[in-house]
């Protein structure tokens, strides 16, 4: 499935996880890196490293946060552009997906995710 994102992102410049954590910093704002990967429900590390490129092409500002020792995250002008830019890329691509899949399998999929993020995480005690 990510290809189809992929795919429609391609003439973006965006991945679509990429697009994801524009998407998540759009919404949000600025966030640490560690409540960003918890957003994505990836880890600390991997979140660190997926960032990287987008600092690197301007679209995200990599800052120091509450302490020296934390990193916060938030959308550049040039991202917030990128992204609006991609929207309707990616309506495509969500489009294709229900298309292929069925509206209501897809949104049945999309409640069954949220579940799953929900369980991973507040796990029963």
């Amino acid at each position: 499935m990510t290809q189809i994102y992929d795919r429609h992102l391609a003439a973006t410049g965006l991945k679509a996880t990429q697009y994801s954590i524009l998407a998540i910093l759009d919404r949000r704002g600025s966030l640490s890196i560690g409540e960003l990967a918890a957003a994505m429900v990836m880890d600390r590390t991997t979140m660190g490293r997926a960032v990287q490129p987008l600092a690197r092409d301007g679209l995200v500002r990599i800052e120091i946060g509450a302490d020296a020792r934390s990193r916060a995250v938030r959308l550049s002008r040039s991202g917030k552009s990128r992204f609006t830019m991609a929207k309707a890329a990616w309506r495509a691509a969500q489009d294709q997906v229900e298309g292929a899949y069925g509206s209501a399998a897809a949104a049945q999929l999309r409640a069954t995710l949220a579940r799953l993020v929900g369980v991973l995480e507040h796990p029963a005690a």
